[in-house]
C-alpha cells in the first residue's frame, strides 16, 4: 500500500524544477548559453542545458526520499544502492554539462568523454550491483559478478548514457522518450520487489514532466547532454541494481535502431529536418540517418505533410508499442 508521505520527494522535484526554469531560461539567454531550434524556419535561438534544473530536482527528491526512509520509516535498506546510483549520475551530469557548455558540434573529444563517462560507472562497480548468474549445460548456475562488474556493468553505463542523446534534436523528444522508458522500467521494477528503485524513477519522470512544460513544442529550452546523458545512465544503472537486463535491453530498441540509421551516415549526419515556411519538415538528404527520418517519411505519405510535434509523437507511440511487447514477452519474469 502507497505510503502517502511518499509523495513529498515526488511533488518536492517536480516543484523544483517548474519553478527553477524560468530564472534559468533568462539567465542562460543573458549569459549567450543558447542554441538555434534547428526544426524552425525562422531562426530562433532557445536557451540551453535546461537539464540542469531536471538535476536540482532530482537530487533533492533523492535526498528527501532518503531522508523519510531513515527517519520515519526507520529504514537504511538499499540507501549504499540509492548514493552509488546518484553518484553516478551526478558524475555523469557534469560531463554532459561540459559538453553543453563547449557547445554541441565542439564539446570533449570522443575519447575523452568516453574515458570521462566510463568513471561514472565506478560508483556501481565498487559496491558489486547486481546479480549475474549464468545457466551452462553440465555445470548449472555459475556466478558471474566479477566479470559482470568488470564488464557489463561500464558498458551498461557508457554505451546507455552516451547514445540515449541520438534520439533527440526535436522540441520535447528527448524529455518524453525519457518519461516513457523511465515508467516503463518503474513498473517492472515494482512488480519485480525492488519499490526503492521505482520510487527514484518516479521521481526522475516528475522531473521530466516539470521539465516539458517548458521543452514541449515551441520549446522554451533544450536539455542538454546533461540530461540526456543522466537519462541514459538511470536506464542502464536501473537495469543492473533491479536485475532486469534482458528487459531494459529490449525497450531500448527505438535507440538501437537509432544507432544502426546513424552508423549509415557514419555518426556525422543529423537527423534533423528541413524547415518550410508552412513548418513542415523535409528531409535534409537523400539517406535515412535516423528514426526521425523515418517518421517525416511516413507522416508525409499518411498526412501529406510532417510538423516536427506528429514526427515526436510517432516516435513516443513506437516506444509505448516497444514497451508493451516487453511486458508481454518478459512477463514471467516481471508480472
Amino acid at each position: 500500500m502507497l505510503n502517502y508521505i511518499l509523495l513529498i520527494p515526488i511533488w518536492a522535484a517536480f516543484l523544483v524544477t517548474l519553478f527553477s526554469l524560468p530564472a534559468w531560461i533568462r539567465r542562460a539567454k543573458k549569459a549567450g548559453l543558447v542554441g538555434r531550434d534547428i526544426n524552425k524556419f525562422k531562426k530562433i535561438e532557445v536557451a540551453e542545458a535546461g537539464g540542469v534544473t531536471v538535476l536540482a530536482g532530482f537530487i533533492l527528491g533523492i535526498l528527501l526520499y532518503v531522508a523519510i526512509k531513515t527517519f520515519y520509516f526507520d529504514s537504511n535498506e538499499n540507501v549504499i544502492e540509492i548514493f552509488a546510483l546518484t553518484l553516478s549520475l551526478l558524475i555523469i551530469s557534469f560531463i554532459g554539462l561540459i559538453d553543453d557548455l563547449l557547445g554541441w558540434k565542439i564539446g570533449l573529444s570522443k575519447k575523452v568523454r568516453l574515458f570521462l563517462v566510463l568513471l561514472g560507472a565506478v560508483p556501481l562497480m565498487v559496491i558489486n550491483a547486481g546479480e549475474a548468474f549464468a545457466t551452462l549445460p553440465f555445470l548449472g548456475k555459475i556466478d558471474l559478478s566479477f566479470w559482470y562488474t568488470l564488464i557489463v556493468i561500464p558498458l551498461g553505463i557508457v554505451g546507455a548514457s552516451t547514445t540515449f542523446n541520438f534520439l533527440a534534436g526535436y522540441n520535447g523528444l528527448e524529455a518524453r522518450q525519457g518519461i516513457l522508458i523511465l515508467t516503463g522500467l518503474a513498473v517492472a521494477t515494482w512488480f519485480t520487489g525492488s519499490s526503492w528503485l521505482t520510487m527514484i524513477l518516479i521521481i526522475m519522470v516528475f522531473t521530466l514532466i516539470s521539465f516539458l512544460f517548458f521543452n514541449w513544442y515551441p520549446a522554451k529550452v533544450f536539455p542538454g547532454n546533461v540530461t540526456t546523458y543522466s537519462i541514459g545512465a538511470l536506464i542502464a544503472a536501473t537495469a543492473v541494481l533491479g536485475n532486469i537486463e534482458k528487459f531494459a535491453l529490449f525497450i531500448f530498441i527505438p535507440n538501437f535502431i537509432e544507432i544502426i540509421l546513424k552508423l549509415r551516415g557514419k555518426l556525422a549526419v543529423e537527423s534533423f529536418g528541413k524547415p518550410s515556411k508552412d513548418g513542415s519538415l523535409e528531409l535534409r538528404q537523400n539517406k535515412i540517418c535516423g528514426l526521425e527520418h523515418v517518421a517525416i517519411i511516413l507522416l508525409k505519405k499518411i498526412k501529406g505533410r510532417a510538423y516536427e510535434n506528429d514526427v515526436v509523437l510517432l516516435i513516443n507511440a513506437f516506444q509505448i508499442i516497444v514497451i508493451i511487447a516487453g511486458f508481454i514477452i518478459f512477463r514471467q519474469g516481471i508480472f
